[in-house]
């Protein structure tokens, strides 16, 4: 998760979530057995999205897309990450990663108009996970705990501020094939982060619209369920709900804040063209 204003990024977490192969679906009497060590195909997705936290307006996206996994030992792209995975042990992995979410125009927005864009957002540092329950190794439940810088790649790469989002995560598989994932989550942002989504400067300040500065601390309170699985060998199938609110927040008097709370749905579709016959190191 990101601090993803945008739920691409999210949509495309949730298609990966489903099993590497159709016949890596558990049975009530055997475990999963381990998925390929790389996969490249196709990605189709479609979005219908809160503009950001606070926002009232929804954004539409569908996007057809290339994908690519590789589950080495440290060298990690799979359906949680990008990046390095630094350490695992039996109830605690240490990643090193990287995520990323579009934004929108101030013409898609209309609390925006006349402002800077919500540039494209790259977000990159360490995570912890810490599995939890008496028996890791089976425990569904974990928690994640990612700091991340965030950059903006439509402005030179300039640095945005510092996320922090603590989750708590359950995902199981099922007998009959699927997959899914809830979790729960708050998004901690410092200053400079709070400012590019809520801040509004004087030069843009309006009527109904007043100046603005906004404050570090809690951006947003946000609840996530994921399902998916395998049609066949080559192709499966997800869906996934998000809900944020900025109640209690530390901007949600912004100006820019129009409602409280709101809705992220999508649905994707995913064809594997190429997998390895070796297996992932875990």
């Amino acid at each position: 998760m990101t601090t993803a204003v945008n739920a691409i990024t999210a949509a495309l977490a949730a298609v990966i979530t489903a099993p590497g192969t159709a016949a890596a679906q558990p049975t009530a009497q055997t475990a999963e057995p381990a998925p390929p060590l790389w996969e490249l195909g196709i990605a189709g997705l479609a979005v219908s999205q809160q503009a950001y936290p606070g926002s009232d307006q929804r954004l539409g996206r569908a996007l057809v897309l290339p994908y690519a996994m590789y589950r080495g030992r440290v060298l990690r792209a799979d359906r949680e990450t990008a990046g390095l995975r630094a350490l695992r042990t039996e109830r605690f992995e240490l990643d090193l990663g990287v995520a990323a979410s579009f934004g929108g125009g101030s013409d898609e927005i209309e609390a925006r108009q006349g402002m800077r864009r919500l540039g494209t957002l790259l977000e990159a540092g360490p995570r912890l996970k810490w599995r939890l329950g008496a028996d890791p190794a089976r425990s569904p439940w974990r928690l994640e705990l990612p700091l991340r810088g965030v950059f903006d790649l439509s402005d030179g790469a300039r640095h945005r501020g510092l996320a922090f989002e603590p989750e708590l995560v359950f995902e199981r598989s099922t007998a009959g094939g699927w997959r899914y994932k809830t979790a729960a989550s708050a998004i901690l942002a410092d200053r400079r982060l709070a400012a590019h989504f809520y801040r509004v400067d004087a030069a843009e300040a309006t009527a109904t619209r007043p100046a603005y500065d906004a404050r570090g601390g809690l951006l947003a309170w946000r609840a996530s369920l994921s399902a998916g699985r395998s049609l066949s060998p080559d192709w499966r199938v997800v869906g996934f709900a998000r809900l944020d609110t900025v109640h209690g927040a530390a901007n949600e008097d912004s100006p820019l804040v129009r409602r409280q709370s709101g809705s992220t749905v999508g649905i994707g579709l995913f064809w594997t063209g190429l997998r390895s016959q070796a297996p992932a190191w875990d």
